[in-house]
């Protein structure tokens, strides 16, 4: 289905005042935001305006009860000029199972698809083009009911807002083994992208931020032995060659980047297992001298180094990552095909048709 989208430009762009060669992660957004509304039961008053503030009802009900979902995509600019986005039709999908989970309206696949298209068309001058650079994409659907009961809201609205960016972490990261507080439990919303989730990490990230780590690597609820993920990531271990990662189990989140490793090891014949990994068994790869690397992925992070890892009285200190082979390797691989270097042979990649997306 083909949607309507008014698009209404900012009298004047805000990009001569960005530096481009000091771009810090979530901090600078783009001139035009997109908004669907739902109301009546369908997405309706499709639309792009110049990015500002919203005006919400102190009983908006996404506020006092959580009702609310995003996702995260990246869009590079290939070294011939061309905008390249990295494997929307998944977060396309994440989206719809996210709100799903949530008691929220479907949202319909082609307009996430025009939508983004639309959106990085216009604003199409901000995506930068230094290496580590890329123009982040955020897409998230919030109820918009103004109503104090606890209920699925009967209206929300979808945006979608955007902003040049550089790396989320700038260097390898130290992980703390929670096993105070707990991210997720079987029944509960661990695999939805949902505001909840992260809120309720925030207490434990600052407190372990002050012993000097920078996330927090989750166990499960029940027996506090089994591998989750990290804070903004999926994790993976190197152990003895073999590339082992948590498998889903409806309490990890379902990594875009993480599925796209996964094929791509399969692919290249790495030795690869999807199971369930317990704490104890990665320290104890790292005692016997085994565990050779450990990295996150993610679309902010997409291949992210561990150099540390606390747990309990042992503190791991992991290999350097210039030694890292399979790691350096997946990260050359996704960043290759994000840009356009590395030929897409998946289908992964999609060209965003500039001249088509400025048209009103």
């Amino acid at each position: 289905m083909q949607y309507h989208i008014n698009i209404r430009k900012a009298e004047q762009s805000k990009l001569p005042t960005v530096d481009f060669n000091n771009l810090p992660f979530g901090r600078t957004f783009a001139d035009h935001m997109f908004t669907a509304e739902y109301r009546d039961g369908e997405w309706t008053d499709c639309r792009i305006e110049p990015f500002g503030d919203l005006q919400l009802s102190p009983a908006n009900m996404s506020i006092h009860y959580g009702q609310s979902i995003f996702e995260g995509m990246k869009a590079h600019r290939a070294d011939d000029g061309r905008i390249l986005i990295f494997r929307p039709e998944a977060h396309a999908t994440r989206l719809r199972n996210s709100a799903n989970r949530m008691g929220m309206p479907d949202f319909p696949t082609d307009l996430f698809h025009q939508a983004v298209e639309a959106l990085v068309g216009l604003d199409a001058a901000w995506v930068p083009s230094l290496q580590g650079t890329s123009l982040y994409i955020r897409p998230f659907i919030f109820a918009a009911d103004e109503f104090l009961g606890v209920r699925p809201s009967d209206t929300y609205k979808f945006m979608v807002i955007t902003g040049p960016a550089g790396a989320y972490y700038n260097a390898p990261v130290k992980l703390f083994v929670s096993q105070k507080y707990v991210r997720a439990f079987a029944g509960g919303t661990g695999e939805a992208k949902a505001a909840g989730n992260y809120a309720s990490t925030l207490m434990a990230v600052k407190e372990i931020r002050a012993q000097g780590y920078d996330q927090l690597l989750w166990l499960d609820g029940v027996e506090h032995k089994y591998i989750h993920e990290c804070g903004t990531m999926n994790m993976f271990f190197v152990i003895n060659g073999v590339v082992v990662t948590p498998a889903l189990n409806g309490m990890i989140l379902k990594g875009v980047t993480r599925d796209s490793i996964i094929t791509l090891l399969n692919d290249k014949n790495i030795p690869t297992e999807v199971r369930d990994v317990t704490i104890d068994e990665i320290a104890d790869a790292y005692r016997n001298g085994a565990l050779e690397e450990v990295f996150g992925s993610g679309t902010a992070a997409v291949v992210q180094h561990v150099s540390h890892i606390k747990f309990n009285d042992l503190i791991m200190d992991l290999p350097p990552v210039e030694g890292r082979t399979i790691s350096n390797m997946l990260y050359g691989e996704i960043m290759g095909l994000r840009t356009g270097s590395v030929t897409d042979t998946y289908d992964w990649v999609h060209t965003v048709n500039v001249a088509e997306s400025v048209v009103n």
